[in-house]
């Protein structure tokens, strides 16, 4: 009786480490689409915690289209602006939404 549990205990243990090992292997995770209005969202918070009040104004999200965020600004100064934080800008908003989700910044006057 205690040989046959101790071969079934064995037997368990190294189901159980193959099957470890297989999801390790695989990482098993299911990607959600994200849509606009989130995006929009994370943007609009980046540009206010880096603009305040008077950025968040003059700079504003108009669609998002491939992987890029199209960008409406009040002006040359903030268009040049955005143009050179745009890596910094982009990967702040990539952080928040846990991938790759935007690949660049886009902009008119």
């Amino acid at each position: 009786m205690y040989i046959c549990k101790f071969v079934i205990d064995l037997y368990f243990r190294r189901i159980m480490k193959k099957l470890g090992n297989l999801l390790d292997k695989k990482r098993f995770t299911k990607k959600i689409a994200i849509d606009s209005q989130s995006i929009f969202y994370i943007f609009n918070l980046i540009i206010k915690e880096e603009y305040g009040k008077q950025g968040a104004e003059n700079i504003k999200p108009v669609f998002f289209k491939d992987k890029k965020i199209f960008i409406k600004t009040a002006g040359s100064t903030w268009a040049t602006e955005i143009r050179l934080q745009r890596k910094n800008i982009i990967k702040k908003i990539n952080n928040q939404l846990g991938g790759e989700e935007v690949i660049d910044l886009e902009m008119s006057q």
